[in-house]
């Protein structure tokens, strides 16, 4: 996952792309993932199902994808504490950007909306601070 590879990343995007696109015409909806979740884990929701259906696509696809030669990372070199901090940092900044990555970044910016283009930035500026002082002055 450290390799850039500029057709898979094609392909990727690409799939990503028209999925976000199928999703909006067929069912009105934005493929924001966060949302999707939320909407899943509320049990009044009556959309509930669809997002179910989502959410397994993204659980069995990369199951899919693996006889074509692309996995997941076997091994992450961070402990289970360095894992749940991360993953309670995204969620609280999911919660303040009204929003998370996907939902911004794929959907959001492909309608133009300014609101979106400026989250993606901040999320992109954000991600760039954390890698540098994690990888050059941290000492992890």
């Amino acid at each position: 996952m450290t390799e850039f590879t500029p057709w898979t990343a094609l392909a990727g995007g690409t799939v990503l792309g028209l999925g976000a696109l199928i999703l909006l015409l067929l069912n009105g909806r934005i493929a924001g993932i966060s949302g999707i979740v939320s909407g899943a884990l509320d049990v009044s929701d009556p959309n509930a199902r669809w997002r179910w259906m989502f959410i397994a696509g993204l659980i069995i696809g990369p199951l899919l994808a693996a006889p074509f030669g692309t996995y997941l990372p076997e091994r992450i070199d961070a402990g289970w504490p360095l894992i749940i901090a991360g993953g309670l940092l995204v969620g609280v900044g999911t919660r303040l950007g009204s929003g998370c990555t996907s939902g911004h970044g794929i959907c959001g910016i492909g309608r133009l909306s300014p609101r979106s283009i400026v989250a993606t930035a901040t999320f992109m500026l954000v991600a760039v601070v954390v890698v540098f002082i994690v990888r050059h002055l941290s000492g992890v």
